[in-house]
This record gives C-alpha cells, sequence and structure tokens, in this order.
C-alpha cells in the first residue's frame, strides 16, 4: 500500500527553491520513526534535496535518468504503480508534487502535518484533495519555533 508523508502549510504549500518550507523538530522526527525500516519514494528533485540517502530505508527515485546515489531508480512509474499498489507493505511517497500527484489516487493514507501558517513565497504546493473521502485522526498537535501544527492520518475510505 502506498502512504503520502508531508508537512503543508495552510495554502498546502509544500517548498520553495527545492527546499522545505516548515522545519519543525517533531515533524523530521515523526518523519523518521514512519518511514524507517521501510521504502521512501521520491522524485529526482526531492533526492537532489536530500543531505544524503535516508538511513535505514530504501531509497528509490523516480526519474528518466540514471545516477549514482539511491538504492533504486524507477523509470517507468506507471508501472512501479501497479507492480506495488496492492502490496501489504507500507510504502513512503515523500515528494515532491507531481509525485504526490501522480500516486494520491493509490495512496491509503495521508499522513499531513499541517502547520497553521503560510508561505507567499512558496513554489511547490500539495496537491488538492477531498478530506471527505478519509477518516481523519490527529496523532500530534504541537507547537516549534513559532510554528503550530498538527499531525494527520487521513486513511481513504
Amino acid at each position: 500500500m502506498f502512504s503520502i508523508i508531508a508537512a503543508i502549510g495552510k495554502n498546502r504549500e509544500l517548498g520553495k527553491d527545492n527546499h522545505l518550507i516548515f522545519k519543525i523538530k517533531d515533524d523530521m522526527k515523526f518523519f523518521r520513526d514512519a518511514t524507517i525500516k521501510h521504502k521512501v519514494v521520491m522524485g529526482r528533485k526531492t533526492w537532489e534535496s536530500l543531505p544524503g540517502k535516508l538511513k535505514d530505508r530504501e531509497n528509490i527515485v523516480i526519474s528518466k535518468n540514471t545516477f549514482d546515489g539511491p538504492d533504486s531508480i524507477i523509470h517507468d512509474m506507471q508501472q512501479f504503480i501497479e507492480d506495488n499498489k496492492n502490496t501489504d507493505e507500507e510504502i513512503f511517497i515523500i515528494g515532491g508534487a507531481t509525485i504526490y500527484q501522480a500516486f494520491l489516487p493509490y495512496s491509503k493514507n495521508l499522513y499531513l502535518t499541517e502547520v497553521a501558517s503560510t508561505c507567499n513565497e512558496a513554489t511547490v504546493f500539495f496537491p488538492d484533495f477531498k478530506p471527505k473521502d478519509y477518516t481523519k485522526t490527529l496523532i500530534k498537535k504541537g507547537s516549534d519555533n513559532g510554528l503550530d501544527f498538527s499531525i494527520f492520518k487521513y486513511t481513504k475510505i
């Protein structure tokens, strides 16, 4: 099964200039704890934005090109979706926006850190989705660096 994980602002802001907008310690810890020992799937730009390979996870990059670094590179995203959409294994989709958009219809869970803030300079946004199609469960609420946030799990009905 696919699960999407992201931190978004009030207007679904994700990033600016290939960097995260919101850096919240509890969100980073939640991301690490949720994805550890799992496959993480990302686009090339997300891969390039990382400081390095995410430890204790299978790093999979979707790209038309071949390069060194990740555990594997997927050249055919639709084939990867078809091959994995019915697995019991939880596979985390970690960005960017184009990858989120492609996997959204196939994702059972959305783990969203919703930040009670906006960023007018955002250049990348999380895709629009229908919350009524999911059950919403609060995982954690908090504040960090003046940013209030809530981590929710949306499970497709």
